[in-house]
């Protein structure tokens, strides 16, 4: 797995979030079942960048925890069968699924750890873990695809040993 990783703002998170990123990305791409080598690319930003982002992009104008912005479109959530036929999905050089990135303010990442009262290595490990799965298809509109979604997360953080 590619991750192309770019980082704004001076507030550090005191862990390793790029290493922390490319294995939780990597458990969720085993855990879908993915059958391809595949790129992410992810931006940790500000509440204040993030916020331009979410009303650009979403009309929403407040900040929020992450932003999912998949390449490819799947007809089922973690359906990759359906991607052979979206050849745009598709690094040419490298063949590479292209699956679309990620943007988290690290300042939300701090004031929920500490909210829900877990690390932030727990946190963010939950964002790129909840992003992953929007790449890949999933979301949460409906109440019974928050709770697939939600117990996907679970198991994705547990098999890392990531927990509460």
């Amino acid at each position: 797995m590619t991750l192309y990783f770019e980082e704004e703002g001076e507030t550090v998170l005191p862990i390793p979030c790029e290493e922390l990123a490319r294995k939780v990305a990597e458990e969720a791409l085993d855990y879908t079942g993915c059958p391809y080598e595949a790129q992410v690319n992810l931006l940790l930003t500000t509440n204040l960048q993030i916020q331009e982002m979410n009303e650009e992009f979403r009309g929403i104008d407040r900040p929020t925890d992450v932003l999912s912005f998949p390449m490819a479109e799947y007809e089922h959530p973690g359906d990759f069968g359906c991607l052979k036929e979206q050849e745009d999905c598709f690094d040419p050089e490298s063949g590479e699924l292209l699956l679309g990135d990620i943007v988290i303010s690290k300042d939300k990442v701090i004031s929920q750890a500490e909210e829900f009262g877990h690390s932030l290595k727990r946190e963010y490990a939950f964002l790129i873990a909840h992003s992953m799965l929007h790449l890949t298809g999933y979301d949460h509109m409906e109440e019974k695809e928050r709770l697939d979604m939600e117990a996907k997360q679970r198991e994705i953080l547990n098999r890392l040993n990531i927990l509460r």
